[in-house]
């Protein structure tokens, strides 16, 4: 971690490849593991100076939450899995992610909360990035509504997989994607998991 503790993740194998990736969930871990890392993804956002802070379901909301509480603003907007009767579908595009590869969603913007992100400096936060599929639906979503993000922000880069997709679909702000944790591709040896340098 930025402080030099070390928190020890599980690593699990990508199916049909001899990868593996040290895995991070959020709603699994101590109170104290998510409030240290949202500090220091709140120190590492601060510089962008957000308005509004948009989460990524589902993980996302917990920590987005608390980024909005430690960057001293009031609320946050969460955006969604889950389509609510009065959602509009043009507000929406597919999403999918590492951890439900095989599962149809759409994420959603609450057409109410359209007037909180409207000219707004909006960073846009995850739990962890690591192909870049869901945060790439995230922002294909924010420009339906004129929305650029200032910023984004995750508790875990995880390999750098995600930077080549978001690179072409994401014009990098002054500030950069960030994140306390960075880890790398690792690929499975004799002598156990090595960093494949990916």
């Amino acid at each position: 971690m930025p402080d030099g503790r070390i928190l020890c993740l599980p690593i699990r194998a990508l199916a049909g490849t001899k990868n593996g990736i040290a895995s991070l969930i959020l709603n699994q871990s101590s109170f104290e593991v998510e409030a240290v890392l949202a500090d220091f993804l709140a120190g590492l956002l601060k510089p962008s100076k957000p308005d509004v802070i948009v989460g990524m379901p589902t993980l996302g909301l917990s920590l987005a939450r608390l980024v909005a509480m430690r960057l001293g603003q009031t609320r946050y907007i969460a955006l969604g899995t889950s389509r609510k009767f009065w959602y509009d579908d043009a507000l929406s595009v597919p999403v999918s992610s590492i951890t439900s590869p095989n599962t149809s969603k759409r994420l959603y913007a609450d057409p109410r909360m359209l007037p909180l992100l409207t000219n707004r400096r909006v960073c846009l936060i995850d739990d962890v990035i690591s192909s870049g599929s869901s945060i790439l639906a995230a922002l294909e979503l924010l420009t339906k509504i004129s929305v650029q993000p200032v910023s984004i922000g995750a508790a875990m880069l995880q390999t750098q997989r995600w930077m080549a997709k978001l690179s072409e679909n994401y014009q990098t702000p002054a500030n950069p994607i960030c994140a306390p944790l960075v880890t790398p591709l690792l690929e499975v040896s004799d002598f156990g998991w090595n960093n494949s340098k990916g």
